[in-house]
């Protein structure tokens, strides 16, 4: 059983990166396999049309059919259970529907666009929204949460703004609307909860791109640099982060402020890195110090007391992490390993990953979902115990059954070269025994480096 195993400090090499890698595009066929994904789904809920909501924190439902989001605004896209897709967007997304990757006709909504834009419009929004098809029948309404309350009456729960309701209520005022997004994100049957092997090498590159940068800025931690120094290298290759940046060493949060500042890094103190873009989050959490002898003596014991557990518990997940495992399995397994009374993490032990950062999560107590091949999942344990620096070593992984690894191998083979040496790294230099099925698609897998001016050493399974 993993959580016997010995775990120590060991000089080791450091994991290999990339840098410079291609993005692999979606192809057609891959985005035709959506909307017949998203059809199907429709069907099976008796849904005549589904009305996709976005704004640009919350777009990859609707990014998931259409290839874009709608940049400065708001967009709706009406999906027909004939297959018809209507795109109704505001003044400076009108540009892209000529672009979009599936065939539609454009509708302009200037309510969505910015405040004081021109809102010249000639009809009122449910009059657009009846042109766009929007009539009494069953309506899907899809945000971008899945509302799983036992005390709500969540199909009737809808986050998306209310004028946007309102307007669809007066534009189908006999219709039946239900919060559909699980068709989209729902870990149990979700359109996006599984990715082909197209999918998860455009989403690889995102999950090589956020670790390489962490790697890079963690190697250049030193004393008197300040946060924007270290936080310049979590930046990537232009891309979009698809959350809050994180360089923050010492006590977070003075002033309320999220973001890397220019406090200088001081010996002793706390240190958080975090970087994410589409397919992949990176995080990583530690001290400012060459040994445990230069920690203060309250927290002298970090090692023992929050660094080990914590490993130990990251190895746990991954060398037993399969396909068919039931997310209550799994998050059982880092409750017998990190038992959540005294680490005190409260999120899921795991969760997927896709544009968004955090799409779903199968794993809960007494989840009964099964893990599956094509899954995109982060490992995402976060202990906490009072005084103490956190430890952290969030990464992304692809769960790939044989035909779908065999498919990569064919298809992708210089992402299945990198997955190769990853996995060489984490069983010969990590001592962790990953199973064939998990695919490591951050660089940094299993690697925990708990003194941060000492960038020889990390923790190793004995």
């Amino acid at each position: 059983m993993t959580a016997h195993h010995q775990i120590h400090l060991k000089s080791v090499r450091q994991p290999q990166s990339w840098t410079g890698l291609q993005s692999i595009t979606l192809s057609d066929a891959t985005l035709a396999e959506r909307k017949t994904r998203v059809l199907e789904r429709m069907r099976q809920q008796g849904l005549d049309t589904l009305i996709v909501y976005a704004d640009k924190e919350h777009g990859g439902n609707f990014e998931y059919l259409t290839g874009f989001i709608p940049r400065f605004e708001e967009a709706l896209l009406v999906l027909h259970q004939d297959g018809e897709a209507v795109l109704v967007l505001g003044n400076e997304n009108l540009k892209l529907a000529p672009h979009a990757r599936l065939k539609n006709r454009v509708l302009h909504a200037p309510w969505f666009s910015l405040p004081n834009q021109p809102m010249d419009n000639t009809q009122p929004l449910p009059d657009v929204l009846r042109s766009a098809g929007i009539v009494a029948g069953r309506l899907g309404l899809a945000g971008w949460k899945l509302f799983t309350g036992m005390n709500d009456n969540t199909r009737q729960m809808f986050d998306i703004p209310a004028f946007i309701v309102d307007a669809i209520r007066e534009a189908a005022p006999g219709a039946e609307l239900r919060n559909a997004t699980g068709i989209f994100i729902s870990p149990a049957e979700g359109a996006r909860a599984i990715n082909n092997a197209n999918e998860l090498a455009h989403y690889e590159y995102g999950a090589n791109l956020a670790s390489t940068a962490i790697l890079a800025a963690l190697n250049a931690v030193e004393l008197g640099k300040t946060e924007k120094q270290i936080a310049c290298l979590l930046a990537a290759d232009g891309q979009p982060n698809n959350v809050v940046t994180i360089a923050a060493t010492g006590d977070r949060f003075a002033n309320a402020n999220l973001y890397p500042s220019d406090k200088q890094v001081q010996r002793g103190d706390k240190f958080s890195l975090t970087t994410s873009y589409k397919g992949g989050l990176s995080s990583r959490a530690a001290y400012v110090v060459e040994n445990a002898g230069e920690l203060q003596d309250a927290v002298s014991d970090y090692l023992d007391v929050v660094a080990i557990p914590y490993f130990r518990a990251v190895v746990s997940w991954l060398e037993n992490i399969r396909p068919g495992m039931t997310g209550g399995e799994l998050y059982q397994l880092i409750e017998g390993v990190l038992p959540k009374a005294e680490y005190r993490w409260h999120l899921n032990p795991g969760h997927l990953v896709a544009d968004e950062e955090w799409l779903c999560s199968p794993v809960s107590p007494g989840s009964d979902i099964p893990l599956a091949s094509g899954m995109l999942l982060q490992i995402d344990i976060i202990p906490s115990r009072a005084g103490y620096a956190g430890a952290s070593i969030e990464d992304t992984v692809a769960l790939a059954d044989e035909a779908l690894r065999q498919q990569l191998t064919v298809e992708y083979p210089e992402l299945w070269a990198r997955v190769q040496v990853r996995r060489e790294y984490i069983t010969r230099e990590i001592g962790i025994k990953l199973p064939e099925c998990v695919l490591p698609f951050s660089n940094t897998v299993g690697y925990l480096r708990p003194w941060l001016l000492d960038k020889t050493q990390a923790l190793v399974v004995r």
